[in-house]
């Protein structure tokens, strides 16, 4: 029996469910056909792998990975150690090692510096989306990045806006760094330079539970940049005083990514989470096609 208009899969399936149907087993040609489309488009959807940056932690995916996982996606937010930019690639290339099919990886703040290093060679890494992150060139460092334009409240004397505590094993002069919470000169505290727009029971508790970010981190150079060969994305925070917007703009422009423009703060993972997925879903979708 030949279906007309209809694809060779889903003439099968069709005749799967007459055939069931004579069997006296009630399952409609629609249902089938439903079912099998469904089983195809979920194994076309590549897994999202999401990655933090400093002074946070994985929970502030939360938002983002409740849509995404809707959606019907398998979404994974490994802890990004803060180490230093090649050890927290390397920590995150063997992580994707363990991953089998096409993968969009996420970077939020020097999260876009460890994924510009990680996905590098990974031809399974199928796209790149930088959300209020850092797009590095190669030899560029995070440092370095924030002053290139004025308007980072993370650029300051070190004592006024960081605690620093030493580690166990921290070579010579390395710290963990973690922000201050209230306003001390022109660093405005951590609620007004960090979490600027998020309501501030919530910012509170994120400083409560900072995770350290290691100071030599933020002078080594990063490497090869992935987004020389894997098509990226840019979610761009427009009241962002962590990264200047300018500076975003400029590293997305260089880049070539897909940028959008969103007003939030440096934090739009949590305050603007359904502006980020669709960004997201844009670069899985462009992934599939790839």
């Amino acid at each position: 029996m030949r279906f007309r208009g209809i694809r060779p899969r889903k003439s099968r399936a069709l005749a799967a469910a007459c055939a069931l149907a004579i069997a006296g087993v009630g399952v409609s040609a629609t249902q089938v056909v439903a079912q099998a489309t469904t089983v195809k488009d979920h194994g076309l959807k590549p897994t999202i792998v999401l990655v933090h940056g400093a002074w946070a932690d994985a929970s502030s995916w939360n938002p983002v990975i409740s849509r995404l996982q809707h959606d019907g996606y398998t979404v994974a937010a490994p802890p990004n150690p803060l180490r230093g930019v090649d050890h927290d690639a390397q920590t995150l290339k063997n992580y994707l090692a363990t991953i089998k099919g096409p993968v969009v990886l996420v970077g939020h703040s020097y999260g876009g510096m460890v994924i510009t290093n990680a996905a590098a060679g990974n031809p399974d890494v199928k796209a790149l989306v930088y959300d209020n992150a850092y797009i590095p060139a190669q030899g560029e460092t995070v440092f370095e990045i924030n002053a290139a334009k004025p308007g980072s409240c993370v650029t300051a004397d070190p004592s006024t806006f960081l605690n620093l505590v030493p580690y166990p094993g921290s070579p010579q002069g390395d710290f963990d760094a973690y922000l201050k919470v209230e306003a001390n000169g022109v660093y405005q505290g951590f609620a007004d330079c960090f979490a600027n727009g998020v309501p501030r029971d919530q910012a509170r508790l994120l400083a409560a539970g900072q995770r350290p970010f290691a100071v030599s981190a933020g002078s080594e150079p990063s490497g090869t940049p992935a987004w020389k060969t894997i098509p990226s994305w840019a979610v761009v925070g427009t009241a962002d005083n962590v990264i200047p917007p300018a500076e975003q703009l400029a590293m997305a422009t260089r880049a070539k990514a897909h940028i959008t423009k969103v007003n939030a703060g440096h934090l739009s993972l949590i305050t603007r989470p359904g502006a980020v997925t669709d960004v997201i879903r844009d670069a899985a979708r462009a992934a599939v096609r790839s």
